[in-house]
């Protein structure tokens, strides 16, 4: 619990990615929960935010424009947020649709392997669930709680699509390094996501050596890191706020909300930053 009136989320997703909500949905709800200051903050691609911003604007609520990418250090996967995206940077955008592309055809192995398991799954069902938004294993997820497989999205990960499991594939992915300048070069602001592992989100794992590769990444452009996160416990809520300070990165942080129905997935209100790490994060800006 924090000692004051969570009234910031910023990183939340729509249907634009993997989460299910429009972006009309997810900030009315935003709405609902008395927030003040939100990021959409969707997987390599920006096309919510215009939606997002408008009806931000008429609801009263301040909304900063932002991307999660996905990147490679060593073995692992890190993410990283960026707010304050300039939109229409033509390389940017090249770069996201790039990785969409590459999405659809991970997408379809992915389906493939499960087919090759026994599942009776298609990946045309996938992409309708999809719709729009940019394909991931959170539509897979959601195909095959459909289909009777699995109870909850969360089941899906655990027993079938998790890094560590048979009918995973690895998506293309910058470099963390290349990641981080991406989003300095494009004027925005990177900050890592969700360091530590949490229990609200199946088969994610902390980043080891955190502690030493936190000053590399600020090399790079990093000016904050996700502290006040999802479901994180008191206890590792302190020990990255202690890393953050002791590296001199703003504390950020958010629900990490898609609506995809797991039980236990935090919602828009129950993690977030102090207001004053954004008011932090905007004397960053040019």
């Amino acid at each position: 619990m924090t000692s004051y009136k969570v009234e910031v989320d910023l990183h939340l997703h729509t249907a634009h990615s993997d989460g299910t909500l429009t972006p009309e949905e997810l900030i009315t709800f935003c709405k609902e929960k008395d927030l003040k200051i939100v990021s959409v903050t969707d997987h390599d691609i920006t096309s919510g935010l215009s939606e997002a911003e408008e009806i931000s604007s008429k609801m009263g609520i301040e909304l900063i424009p932002g991307i999660e990418l996905g990147a490679t250090w060593e073995s692992s996967e890190i993410h990283i947020l960026g707010y304050y995206i300039d939109q229409n940077d033509r390389h940017f955008q090249k770069v996201l649709t790039d990785f969409r592309e590459d999405r659809i055809f991970r997408g379809q192995a992915m389906v493939t392997k499960l087919q090759e398991m026994g599942l009776d799954i298609s990946f045309e069902r996938v992409q309708k669930i999809a719709g729009e938004g940019a394909v991931g294993r959170p539509h897979i997820a959601r195909a095959l709680k459909e289909l009777g497989y699995v109870k909850t999205p969360k089941e899906a990960f655990d027993r079938f699509i998790g890094d560590r499991n048979q009918g995973f594939v690895p998506r293309k992915m910058l470099t963390l390094e290349e990641a981080i300048k991406l989003l300095v070069d494009n004027g925005a602001l990177p900050v890592l996501a969700h360091p530590l592992m949490s229990s609200a989100k199946p088969g994610r794992r902390s980043i080891a050596g955190l502690s030493e590769l936190l000053p590399i990444m600020k090399k790079w452009g990093l000016v904050g890191m996700e502290v006040y996160y999802g479901s994180y416990k008191t206890k590792q809520v302190n020990e990255l706020l202690s890393l953050a300070n002791h590296h001199s990165l703003i504390p950020c942080g958010g629900s990490d909300y898609h609506a995809l129905g797991n039980p236990i997935e935090p919602k828009p209100g129950d993690a977030g930053p102090p207001k004053e790490s954004v008011e932090r994060l905007k004397l960053l800006l040019d």
